[in-house]
C-alpha cells in the first residue's frame, strides 16, 4: 500500500534507507528543516542546508522514485542564539517560491523559553506575510503540554494563519485533543526511543477517529527508524483496520493537508 512520509530527515539518512523506503511503498517524503546534530556557526551554513533540502535531496530521492518535499526554518534547538536566527529567518523568502518549498518548519519550541517563542513568532509572522502553511515542533524533554498550549496562544495574535493551514507535530495522549479542539491539524510521531510507540499512535487515532491526523518517522540523527509508518500500517491491519482507514491516515490526511499550499501535486 502506497504512502507518504510526512516528516524525515533524509540529510541524515543513507541512500539504503530512501531504497528501503521505496520497497515499503513510499511514493512521497516531506522534509522539515532541523538541527544538525550540533549547532550551526553562521547563516552561511543555513544557506548551504536550504540549497541541500531545496536541490540535492530531490535529486536523491527521485533515484528511488520518490518525490521530495521541504519545509524552511531555524529549529528551535538554535533559536537561542536570536542574532542568527534574525539572520537565518532573513534568508528563507529568496526559497519560498520554489517548487518542492511546502512551507515554514518545523518551528516551534524546545525548552518553552522566551527567546524560542520569540523566533517563533517571527517564523508565523514570514509565514502570515508570505502565506505558508506551518509544521509545528512541540518539546520532547520540556513540558508538552505547556508548550503546546503556548504555541496555540501565540498564533491567535496572526489571524490570518488559520488553524487548518497549520499542522502541530509530536503531539501525544495529553495534548492530541487540545490540538484538535482548536481546529489544528495533529502529527503522531513514531520514535523507537521517545514520542510514540505504533499502538500508542493507533490508540489515539482510534480515539480520534483519524481526524486531521497524520503518522511520521521523524527520522533523524539519533536513534530512529525511516519504516516506522509502513510498520505502523501493519499494525493497524492487525488491529482490525479496513484498507481504506490506513489509507486515509497514511495517504489522504497528509495530502489534504501539504495540498492546500498549491504545491503538492502528486
Amino acid at each position: 500500500m502506497p504512502y507518504i512520509e510526512p516528516h524525515g530527515h533524509m540529510v541524515s539518512r543513507t541512500t539504503d534507507d530512501y531504497e528501503r523506503m521505496a520497497l515499503a511503498g513510499c511514493q512521497v517524503i516531506c522534509e522539515p528543516a532541523f538541527w544538525a546534530g550540533f549547532d550551526r556557526a553562521s547563516a552561511h551554513g543555513f544557506y548551504d542546508y536550504f540549497r541541500q533540502i531545496t536541490e540535492y535531496e530531490p535529486k536523491r530521492a527521485a533515484r528511488f522514485g520518490i518525490q521530495h518535499f521541504c519545509w524552511l526554518c531555524i529549529n528551535p534547538k538554535e533559536a537561542e542564539d536570536t542574532k542568527l536566527a534574525d539572520e537565518v529567518i532573513a534568508l528563507i523568502p529568496q526559497f519560498l517560491h520554489l517548487p518542492n518549498v511546502l512551507g515554514i518548519g518545523e518551528i516551534g519550541l524546545n525548552k518553552n523559553s522566551r527567546n524560542e517563542l520569540r523566533i517563533f513568532e517571527q517564523h508565523v509572522q514570514l509565514a502570515q506575510d508570505h502565506n505558508q502553511l506551518v509544521l509545528i515542533h512541540t518539546p520532547h524533554l520540556e513540558d508538552k503540554l505547556k508548550g503546546t498550549k503556548l504555541i496555540v496562544q501565540a498564533l491567535k495574535n496572526f489571524p490570518k494563519i488559520t488553524p487548518d493551514r497549520v499542522i502541530i507535530d509530536h503531539v501525544e495522549e495529553h495534548t492530541i485533543d487540545h490540538v484538535l479542539d482548536q481546529g489544528f491539524w495533529a502529527g503522531i510521531t513514531l520514535y523507537p526511543e521517545s514520542k510514540c510507540t505504533p499502538h500508542r499512535a493507533i490508540d489515539m487515532l482510534e480515539h480520534r477517529r483519524a481526524e486531521r491526523i497524520w503518522m511520521n518517522s521523524a527520522c533523524d540523527w539519533g536513534v530512529s527508524d525511516p519504516l516506522a509508518v509502513p510498520k505502523t500500517m501493519q499494525a493497524m491491519r492487525q488491529r482490525g483496520w479496513s484498507p481504506e482507514m490506513i489509507q486515509q491516515v497514511a495517504w489522504e490526511n497528509p495530502r489534504t493537508f501539504m495540498a492546500q499550499g498549491g504545491k503538492f501535486s502528486l
